[in-house]
């Protein structure tokens, strides 16, 4: 069941013999790797990635833990939010901001995300001192509203009060995650396109995972689509010039 949800989430149908079909399709034969293959490996090791495989995030940050090097063709794996590609070619702008509960988790972040290739736009705040998380998940949500962010990313200590300010911004549809399942929902299902997380509800592995997650996640449309137009017409409803 586990890999099926897995194999749902990266787009492809667990393998199965060559030629039979699930749900009706032809199976992928491409085999996946988790993150129980990973833990059953020792520490400090480098593991060959069988040609094909597909690598779940948790084993991922797995292997990251334990100082596992992941290989194939003996090249190292690249990191998945390097091998991520924005929707629009020339934008991999991610805007970034955090309260004073949030910001040692957006100094980590935006770190992480600039080593992948992002350009960062930090929003603040730019030091611990105590300040209001609608001012920066305002601003957050403004540079994804104009265009000038292809995503937003905003940090609190709980995540729900940037959450609430983010989506009061017309064309922004926040959510806030606190793991994978609900970092794959919000994209697949609701086309999120500002993550809020709470700081003092995850740690900064569990933060890495959800962001990953969350930027390699596309949006499932179909039906989707239909329920998101409506979510962003009670929007437009009420919008005012900002």
């Amino acid at each position: 069941m586990v890999r099926q949800v897995v194999a749902r989430t990266v787009g492809i149908l667990p393998s199965a013999p060559e030629n039979e079909q699930v749900n009706g399709r032809p199976s992928s034969t491409h085999p996946i790797v988790d993150a129980e293959t990973i833990r059953q490996l020792p520490a400090h090791s480098t593991y060959a990635v069988p040609a094909g495989s597909l690598i779940t995030p948790l084993a991922r940050e797995a292997a990251l833990e334990r100082s596992i090097q992941l290989t194939t063709d003996n090249s190292e794996i690249r990191n998945p939010i390097t091998d991520h590609q924005s929707p629009i070619t020339d934008n991999r702008t991610i805007a970034l901001g955090a309260d004073h509960g949030g910001y040692q988790l957006k100094e980590q972040l935006k770190g992480m995300l600039a080593r992948a290739g992002f350009t960062v736009m930090d929003c603040g705040a730019h030091s611990s001192e105590a300040v209001d998380y609608p001012d920066y998940a305002y601003a957050v949500a403004q540079l994804v509203a104009n265009g000038r962010a292809w995503r937003g990313i905003m940090i609190d200590g709980a995540g729900i009060g940037s959450c609430m300010a983010a989506n009061k911004v017309p064309g922004v549809r926040a959510a806030m995650c606190y793991d994978q399942a609900t970092a794959v929902n919000s994209r697949e299902h609701n086309d999120a396109n500002v993550l809020t997380l709470g700081a003092g509800l995850i740690g900064p592995a569990l933060a890495n995972q959800i962001v990953t997650t969350w930027l390699n996640t596309d949006f499932g449309g179909g039906r989707h689509a239909r329920r998101v137009d409506k979510i962003d017409a009670i929007g437009n409803r009420f919008s005012r010039n900002p």
